[in-house]
């Protein structure tokens, strides 16, 4: 187990959230990460961390098969500006790479939005290491974060 899943299934054992660890292999596409979870792709979790200024980010919770609609995010947060760090940033300030990132052990306890869609079902969010993931509740999972749940994304069309 890496560093970074130690981190992070630790800080979920500690939030008293049920959930279950999945391990699988390094996946090419959003179904295979779906199909190794055991979830439709929607209910695969990606944890976005966006800048909303220096020193001040926020994760963003997103179902698989959809996308940050800007917009939205930004009247949701009354910002008329917000963007993504690179991966050097967003690893400083959370202590996971890009594709492992979560909520869960982050180096610091950034504010979380969750898409609307997110608390409909159950969940698979990433746990600190490629193809390690945690299966939990989507409404517990953004009680457990204090996230603000609102409608923050749109279909990707690029999703697969």
């Amino acid at each position: 187990m890496t560093d970074g899943a130690a981190r992070a299934e630790a800080a979920l054992a500690a939030s008293g959230i049920a959930h279950s660890i999945t391990r699988h292999g390094r996946v090419g596409s959003l179904a295979e990460a779906a199909a190794a979870r055991g979830v439709e792709p929607g209910g695969i979790v990606k944890t976005i961390v966006v800048r909303r200024g220096e020193d001040d980010f926020l994760f963003v919770l997103v179902p698989g098969d959809r996308t940050i609609s800007w917009p939205k995010l930004r009247a949701l947060l009354g910002v008329s500006r917000l963007s993504m760090p690179d991966a050097a940033v967003a690893l400083e300030v959370t202590g996971y790479e890009r594709g492992t990132i979560t909520p869960f052990g982050s180096l610091r306890a950034w504010p979380v939005v969750a898409d609307a869609l997110v608390v409909e079902r159950v969940v698979s969010i990433g746990a600190g290491a490629h193809g390690v993931a945690a299966t939990v509740s989507g409404a517990e999972l953004a009680e457990v974060l204090g996230a603000q749940v609102a409608d923050v994304t749109e279909p990707d069309a690029g999703a697969s």
